[in-house]
């Protein structure tokens, strides 16, 4: 058989990434550029964005490599890494991901792709995933009520002093306590948001928190050298003065340990990290978080409840939603706007698959090593060597004196990490992964090769005597994981059955397109996903030696400096592990740089009217106070009253937090004129980096005259949002701004300066998923990521343009385009008709979409960002939804479907409604399941029917319930 006669530039061109990342073909793009009335994408650009904003230079990135190219130099970067045996602990172990776990979640787009869980009806599986989270929480500490996660354990307790500040009956009080036995980065952040916050901290022995006039104080359990210590006393003491307490706990001891509410814990928190998830050099994980139920309006987060659908059955939904900062604003509880869904999930299929009996196993096992460390050590006292502690859970702390650097010398090259900012100690904590050759080798470390210790001597010793190390009254009595969901899957077959069964209940982008306005939710390659579990990636420890992360931190340079280039900016962060977060660490930089210009005082944020909700939230973290500025009747920010607010408030104007383009999805003439008035009057311009998909290689937020921005990686940079999280928001900075961004307590970021706190447990957030964002750029180069942006506007002024007749598009800028996304107007159909925003949103369901961004930034309203990566024919396909469903609305309108017997109001359609016996609908049942012939093809099935959102926050259920509730309905 002949060679087939292909030349060298077709064959590269098979591997173009830019033409797979982008929908549209050429010929695809001709004829939408022919549809909205542009020559050229070129053209189209020059009438959509503001000539002075457009960049003019080239990004300089780089040229666009191969999947095969860009993977192979990635593999060398990683290899710099390198991955000792780690022993460090610090809230951070080595753990296990069960393979089916791996290969069918953390590996699957079915779970990575899928959005946060705002259409429940449509997100079941997560939501019961995540519903099983908050089960292994209250389980496992004991508490009445948990929340779907945080993002990590310091930020967690960092939101726990918050929550203690709301609900403290010690109203006088402004001083919260931290146990000194807590990990040094967990009071890293705490202290960092005490200072933007106003609140005073003191840190001590556990035993005299009482002693202080607190409204709050955190202890560690175990604490951070690994002492297990009853707190009881202590919580009660503090209590009496009116305080309220929160314990920071290990996740995996608390299957041997005594629930902290057993001891009078107000808050249980800590990180499910060792639950199955690598730590991927900090993140990202799940952290946990539980309380009281009187408590549950101050809860952080968010929560899945437990409701009813139209069909009386069992629902899931996210509770409680009127939490959410978006709603609240500048009165938000925080400025949380994601959970770690992703983790989280994993975190509880790790529980689901090992059950109460597995997970007793493996924490026994880790606490017999830990007795049979401690023991040989102990035998060996003529080393000079000594226990600091003498009860423990997994962490054992040495006291080595003199001898410290030789041990730490002998570890590193033994390929192992210990625990070495303890004076004169060393730590050593232990995991699941942990062998009988460990041990030995450690013993070879710490006591030399003639030891002549015996694990197995030393076992049967331990077994003989029983162990000591966890005090009697300090045992866990009370049961664990009793519910069926953990006592029923145990089987890999039957494990990988019942993840199936929750992923064929959610639509994810492996579906079907999610227009969701603002929220990007573009393509996440594979070939940007697969570096994510390299070893070389996913198992190094945060605290480990800087020069045995070579690897990360050529990426993390490479990564920075196209960001930079991307940007405008002249240094960045990496963090902040969400966008609220990298808001947060920008209004901090803010502040700071106010403060060194002995400009303190300065504390009144602008915020206009349309601005996303984390705005308000993240300037009340920094005690800022909100002033907001008006909007035109074109969406625009009102310059006059921008003016006029900059200037009553001049002596204090602190910044303005401006989106662009607007979250209208219009470019603003005038948002260079904006940034100068803000500066005129001595503020300092916050630019939400949320629509960068519409600025990249055509303007800048540097370029623009912004000071500062965060920037959503799980956005515009192809990090997937993972059923509602992980999320990155690093944040990017003029110079005179650079002094002041984050560093961290354990390890020097090397980036700022040395005094600045964190504000995330990691000193680079969730690092491990930071290769995504650097594959994209790297396969996009330059012109690819150009190319993005401009099909991403085309993509918008399309749909925008074929929907225009049917719907009101309720904003345009210049020459009537729309940005990278467009608001379209319900609100006269409402008003005809009856049929609202939800029920338009929910029949997108039924053919097989997701709706877009509901009643944001206008109620009554549909925002739709398509991304540039859907295709003409999945653009077509979600256009003719829309068109069809107007005209079912005009049916209604019209009188000849009724206001509550049509398929608006009765939608989603689930297999019950259709296989009815008692269908008595005046529309039939292939109008309701198929209204289009492409539906049938690839039909998505709603696996429950709408949801009572009323009932399920009057009858708040956030544990799971009975199998016998399912099967009664």
């Amino acid at each position: 058989m002949p060679h087939a006669n292909f030349s060298l530039s077709q064959l590269e061109q098979t591997q173009d990434f830019i033409r797979r990342h982008i929908g549209p073909s050429e010929a695809e793009m001709a004829d939408m550029l022919e549809c909205v009335g542009a020559e050229s994408l070129d053209d189209l650009m020059q009438q959509t964005v503001p000539e002075g904003i457009r960049l003019p230079e080239s990004l300089n990135v780089g040229e666009s490599q191969t999947e095969a190219q860009a993977l192979a130099y990635l593999k060398t970067v990683a290899s710099k890494n390198q991955v000792n045996r780690s022993y460090i602990g610090m809230g951070y172990s080595d753990t296990l991901t069960p393979n089916v776990i791996l290969r069918n979640v953390l590996e699957n787009p079915g779970w990575y792709t899928a959005y946060t869980p705002y259409q429940p009806e449509i997100a079941q599986g997560r939501l019961q995933a995540l519903l099983n989270f908050q089960q292994v929480t209250i389980d496992l500490t004991g508490m009445e009520l948990a929340s779907a996660s945080l993002l990590d354990e310091a930020t967690a307790a960092a939101e726990a002093m918050g929550l203690a500040k709301r609900v403290s009956k010690n109203k006088k009080s402004n001083l919260f306590f931290v146990a000194e036995d807590v990990h040094p980065q967990t009071f890293d952040v705490i202290q960092t948001r005490a200072d933007m916050f106003g609140f005073d901290v003191v840190v001590g022995k556990a035993a005299d928190a009482a002693s202080h006039d607190v409204f709050g104080a955190l202890l560690q359990y175990p604490g951070t050298t690994g002492a297990v210590n009853d707190l009881t006393d202590i919580i009660a003491q503090v209590q009496a003065n009116k305080g309220i307490v929160a314990v920071s706990a290990d996740i995996m001891s608390l299957v041997l340990l005594k629930a902290p509410s057993e001891m009078g814990a107000d808050v249980v928190l800590g990180s499910a990290q060792r639950f199955g998830v690598p730590m991927g050099y900090g993140g990202p994980h799940a952290a946990f978080f539980a309380t009281r139920d009187a408590y549950k309006r101050s809860l952080p987060g968010r929560i899945i409840g437990v409701s009813k659908d139209t069909r009386g059955r069992p629902a899931l939904r996210m509770a409680l939603q009127t939490r959410e900062q978006h709603i609240r604003r500048e009165k938000a509880n925080s400025n949380i706007c994601t959970a770690q869904v992703l983790l989280a999930n994993m975190a509880s299929f790790y529980a689901v698959y090992h059950g109460p009996d597995g997970l007793k196993t493996i924490a026994s096992r880790i606490h017999r090593f830990a007795d049979i460390l401690a023991a040989g050590i102990t035998q060996h006292a003529d080393k000079g060597l000594s226990l600091a502690n003498n009860t423990w859970f997994d962490t054992i702390t040495v006291n080595v004196g003199d001898k410290k650097d030789a041990i730490v010398a002998a570890a590193h090259s033994a390929k192992m990490n210990l625990r070495t900012d303890l004076d004169g100690a060393v730590g050593i904590s232990l995991d699941e992964t942990t062998t009988r050759d460990d041990l030995q080798n450690l013993f070879n470390v710490l006591l030399g090769d003639d030891h002549g210790l015996d694990i197995n001597q030393l076992d049967q010793q331990i077994v003989a005597k029983g162990s000591q190390s966890i005090p009697a009254d300090l045992v866990r009595t009370s049961d664990i994981l009793t519910h069926e969901v953990f006592n029923s899957y145990q089987s890999e077959t039957e494990m990988l059955r019942y993840i199936k069964s929750l992923e064929d209940k959610d639509l994810a982008l492996n579906h079907s397109m999610i227009s969701l306005g603002s929220c990007t939710m573009k393509l996440n390659a594979t070939a940007e996903m697969i570096p994510v579990t390299w070893p070389e990636f996913g198992k190094l420890h945060p605290f480990a030696p800087i020069e045995q992360a070579q690897g990360y931190s050529q990426m993390l340079s490479e990564l920075s400096e196209w960001l930079l280039d991307i940007t405008g900016y002249d240094a960045l962060s990496m963090q902040p592990n969400s966008g609220a977060q990298g808001e947060y660490a920008g209004l901090i930089a803010i502040q700071r740089y106010h403060e060194s210009r002995n400009e303190g005082h300065r504390n009144i944020c602008l915020i206009p009217s349309s601005a996303h909700g984390t705005n308000p939230a993240s300037a009340q973290m920094v005690s800022l106070k909100v002033v907001v500025v008006n909007c035109d009747k074109n969406g625009n920010v009102d310059l006059a009253d921008l003016r006029k607010k900059a200037a009553e408030v001049a002596d204090n104007l602190s910044c303005a937090m401006i989106t662009y383009p607007s979250t209208h999805g219009v470019y603003e003439e005038t948002i260079k004129e904006m940034c100068d008035i803000v500066h005129e009057f001595g503020g300092q311009v916050y630019l939400d980096g949320a629509n960068m998909n519409a600025q990249v290689g055509i303007t800048s937020p540097g370029h623009i005259g912004s000071d500062v921005s965060h920037l959503n990686l799980h956005k515009t940079f192809c990090i997937p949002h993972g059923g509602g999280g992980p999320g990155m928001g690093p944040i990017g900075v003029k110079s005179h701004l650079a002094p002041f961004l984050p560093n961290h307590k354990v390890i020097d970021t090397g980036n700022t300066s040395a005094g600045n706190g964190a504000v995330s447990a990691a000193p680079w957030g969730s690092a491990s998923i930071l290769p995504i964002s650097y594959m994209y750029i790297k396969m996009m180069g330059s012109a690819g990521l150009k190319k993005a942006t401009e099909v991403a506007i085309l993509n918008a002024n399309y749909i925008a343009n074929k929907l225009d007749g049917h719907y009101n598009v309720l904003y345009r800028g210049r020459n009537g385009r729309v940005a990278h996304e467009c608001i379209i107007d319900l609100r006269p159909i409402k008003e005809a008709s009856g049929v609202t925003e939800v029920d338009i949103a929910k029949r997108l369901n039924d053919y097989g979409f997701h709706a877009p961004t509901m009643s944001f930034p206008v109620a009554g309203t549909l925002m739709i960002e398509p991304t540039e990566s859907e295709a003409k024919v999945e653009l077509d396909r979600f256009i003719e939804a829309m068109v069809c469903i107007r005209a079912e609305a005009a049916k209604v309108e019209s009188g000849e479907w009724s206001a509550t017997d049509n398929p608006l109001h009765n939608a989603p359609h689930t297999l019950d409604d259709i296989c009815d016996a008692n269908w008595d609908r005046s529309y039939d049942r292939h109008t309701a399941a198929y209204p289009v012939a492409s539906v049938a093809k690839n039909k998505f099935w709603p696996s429950v029917n709408r949801i009572d959102d009323v009932f399920g926050d009057r009858n708040l259920i956030c544990s799971c319930p009975s199998i016998e509730t399912y099967m009664e309905e």
